[in-house]
C-alpha cells in the first residue's frame, strides 16, 4: 500500500514538472518570437517605430493570452493536486480498511484452525464412542447369551426344584401314613368310632348335634344391615343349627352375629392378616380361618381364644374347609399352589398336594374321602385325600373358579367363575346339569363365593352392582333380585336351619334377609 500511495505522489510531482516544462517551452517559444523584435531595437528607432508598436501591441496580446494559459494550468494543477490528496486520503482508507480485513482474516484463519482441531477432536472422540459401541454391543450380544443360558438353567433347576419338593412331599405323606399306621396299632382300641351311613347320597349322623332344617324361603326383606367390618367382609357361615352367623374381614377378626337381634355376640382376635375364608366344625366347637398373613387360626368358640395356628403355607391361604363326617381334618389351599391337608388333634398338617394352577376354593365331599377344588384356570377338580392323587377334572369355567359349594345331599357341586357363570355338576359324573346366569349378575372378584339353600332347591349370589340373585334350580330362571348394598357384593350365605340368608359387601356391609 505505500508503494501505491509513492506512486500517487510521483505521477504529482511528474504532472507538475511537465507542467513547468512546458511554461519554459513557451518562455523560450516567446524568447524567439521576441527575436525578431529585438533585431529591429537594434536598428534606428525612428525607422523602425510603427514596426515597433504593433509588434508591442501584439507581444502584449501574446503575453495576455500567456497569463491566461499560465492561470489555467494553475488553476489545473491546483484541482490535480486536490485530487491526488483526495485520492491520498482514499488510499489511506483503503489501506486501513485492508488492514481491518488483514487483521480479520487472521482471526478468522485462526478460528479455522481452532474449528480444525476441534472437529478432528471430536472426529478421534466419535471413533472412539463408535469403538466403544462396538465393544458394548459384542458385550451385551455376550450378556444376552448368558441370560438366556442363566433362563434356561434355572428353568431346569425350577422343573428340578418342583420335582424334588413334590418327592418332598411325597416323602412327608409316606412318613405321616406310617406314623398314623404306627398309632392306629398302638392305640387301636382309642380311635375315633364314626357311624356313617349313606343312604340315597344323603349322609346320616350318629354323633350328637346332627342337622336339622325346615324347607327354605325366598327372602324378600332385609332385616339388618350390620357395619360388621372395616375394609370389607369377604367370608362368612351360619353355626350348624343355629341362627348365629360368623363374619371375617379384612380388619383382622372374626365376629359372631345373633341374626334374631342384629347384636354383635363376640369377637375372635388374634388374625395377623385379612380373613379370606371361614369354617366351622360340625359341633359348633372350632372356626377356622384362612388369612393373608399365610397360616390358619382355629379358635375354640366357646372361649374365643385361638387353639391353634397352622403354619406351613408360604402365600396368602384364601380357601378353608372341615370334613362333614369329623371336625379333626382340615383342608386348606393357598397361592403357594399347594393344597394341605390338617389334623387338627395333632395340629400339623398330614398331606401336601401341590399342582401348578391355583385354587380359590374347596369343599370337603360328603364321605370325606374326596375335596373339590376350584382354580385359577378354570377346571373344578378332584382329589383323594389320602394319597393326594388327581381322580378327576373337569374344565368347570372359561376364567377362574371363584366358589365351590356342595349341595345338602352332597349329589351335586356348585361352581361360580369370573366368566358370570354358576354351573351345577352331578358330582357322580361330573357332567353339568345346569346353569344358571343373569344379565346384569357379575362375579366381583376371585373369592365371590355363592351359596345352595339347605333345601337343595336355589342358588343365590352376589353381583358386583350391589344385587344378589336367587336362581330356582330346578327351572334354572330368576326368582328373586334383592337390592340393599351399594357395593359388590362379596359372599351369601344361607342359615341351615333354612333362613335367614345373609350377604356381605366390599365395604364391611351385612345384611340379613328374611
Amino acid at each position: 500500500m505505500a508503494k501505491a500511495s509513492k506512486s500517487q505522489e510521483e505521477i504529482a510531482n511528474e504532472a507538475i514538472n511537465h507542467a513547468l516544462k512546458a511554461l519554459r517551452k513557451r518562455h523560450l517559444l516567446e524568447e524567439a518570437a521576441h527575436a525578431p523584435a529585438f533585431d529591429a531595437l537594434s536598428r534606428p528607432i525612428a525607422s523602425q517605430g510603427s514596426e515597433w508598436k504593433e509588434k508591442a501591441e501584439n507581444l502584449q496580446v501574446e503575453l495576455q493570452q500567456c497569463y491566461k494559459a499560465q492561470s489555467r494550468l494553475s488553476e489545473q494543477l491546483v484541482v490535480e493536486v486536490a485530487e491526488a490528496r483526495a485520492s491520498k486520503a482514499l488510499v489511506q482508507e483503503k489501506e486501513s480498511a485492508i488492514a481491518d480485513m488483514l487483521k480479520e482474516l487472521t482471526e478468522v484463519r485462526d478460528e479455522c484452525s481452532q474449528l480444525k482441531m476441534d472437529l478432528e477432536q471430536k472426529i478421534k472422540s466419535l471413533e472412539l464412542v463408535v469403538s466403544e459401541n462396538s465393544e458394548i454391543k459384542a458385550q451385551l450380544e455376550q450378556m444376552t447369551a448368558k441370560a438366556m443360558k442363566a433362563e434356561a438353567e434355572n428353568k431346569m433347576l425350577i422343573d428340578r426344584w418342583m420335582l424334588e419338593k413334590m418327592k418332598d412331599a411325597d416323602r412327608l405323606n409316606e412318613a405321616n401314613a406310617l406314623y398314623e399306621d404306627m398309632v392306629a396299632r398302638l392305640k387301636a382300641s382309642g380311635l375315633e368310632q364314626l357311624a356313617r351311613q349313606q343312604v340315597d347320597g344323603i349322609v346320616r349322623r350318629s354323633e350328637e348335634g346332627a342337622e336339622f332344617f325346615l324347607e327354605s324361603n325366598i327372602p324378600s326383606t332385609c332385616k339388618y344391615r350390620l357395619n360388621a367390618h372395616e375394609g370389607g367382609c369377604a367370608s362368612m357361615l351360619f353355626e350348624y343349627n343355629s341362627s348365629k352367623l360368623i363374619t371375617g374381614g379384612q380388619d383382622r377378626s372374626v365376629k359372631v352375629w345373633d341374626t334374631n337381634t342384629g347384636s354383635l355376640s363376640s369377637t375372635l382376635s388374634g388374625c395377623l392378616g385379612s380373613v379370606l375364608d371361614l369354617t366351622i366344625s360340625h359341633d359348633n366347637r372350632s372356626v377356622i380361618a384362612a388369612s393373608s398373613s399365610n397360616n390358619l387360626y382355629v379358635w375354640d368358640l366357646n372361649s374365643s381364644r385361638i387353639r391353634h395356628t397352622l403354619t406351613g403355607h408360604t402365600d396368602k391361604v384364601c380357601a378353608v374347609d372341615v370334613s362333614k363326617i369329623s371336625s379333626r381334618h382340615v383342608v386348606s389351599a393357598a397361592y403357594d399352589r399347594t393344597i394341605k391337608v390338617w389334623d387338627l388333634v395333632k395340629g400339623y398338617c398330614t398331606n401336601t398336594i401341590i399342582f401348578h394352577s391355583n385354587c380359590n376354593a374347596l369343599s370337603f365331599s360328603m364321605d370325606g374321602q374326596t375335596i373339590f377344588s376350584g382354580h385359577v384356570d378354570g377346571n373344578l377338580r378332584l382329589w383323594d385325600i389320602q394319597t393326594g392323587k388327581l381322580l378327576s377334572e373337569v374344565a368347570a369355567h372359561s376364567l377362574a373358579v371363584t366358589s365351590v359349594s356342595l349341595s345338602r345331599n352332597g349329589n351335586v357341586v356348585l361352581t361360580s367363575g369370573r366368566d358370570n357363570l354358576h354351573n351345577l355338576f352331578d358330582v357322580r359324573s361330573l357332567e353339568v346339569c345346569g346353569t344358571l346366569k343373569a344379565t346384569g349378575n357379575r362375579v366381583a372378584s376371585n373369592w365371590s363365593r355363592s351359596c345352595i339353600s339347605p333345601d337343595d332347591n336355589h342358588v343365590a349370589a352376589g353381583s358386583a352392582d350391589g344385587s344378589i340373585y336367587i336362581w330356582s334350580i330346578s327351572k334354572g330362571d330368576i326368582v328373586s333380585t334383592l337390592k340393599e348394598h351399594t357395593s359388590s357384593v362379596l359372599c351369601c350365605r344361607w342359615s341351615g336351619t333354612g333362613k335367614p340368608l345373609a350377604s356381605a359387601d366390599k365395604n364391611g356391609i351385612v345384611c340379613i334377609w328374611t
